[in-house]
């Protein structure tokens, strides 16, 4: 089902600067646009998981340097 939306001039005229060519439809700039979109965010979560991977890992470095020099100390809470 085809159904029509109301766009400003302004917003008309910014869409058309991302037609990769004359003939191409506000519809497959959009799709276009979401696809960008879509494909950025799954850049930006692998690269999250990553880096919350990277940090896990010095976590658990500092974890076991503070095991190993624990033995050493007699550590008392007040």
């Amino acid at each position: 089902m085809t159904s029509s939306i109301q766009l400003s001039n302004r917003v008309k005229e910014t869409l058309a600067t991302y037609k990769r060519n004359p003939r191409e439809s506000y519809e497959e700039v959009i799709v276009n646009l979401i696809s960008e979109i879509e494909k950025r965010k799954m850049v930006e979560e692998a690269l999250l998981i990553e880096g919350y991977k990277e940090m896990a890992k010095e976590s658990l470095k500092i974890c076991k340097e503070f095991e190993k020099i624990e033995e050493d100390f007699d550590w008392e809470w007040k």
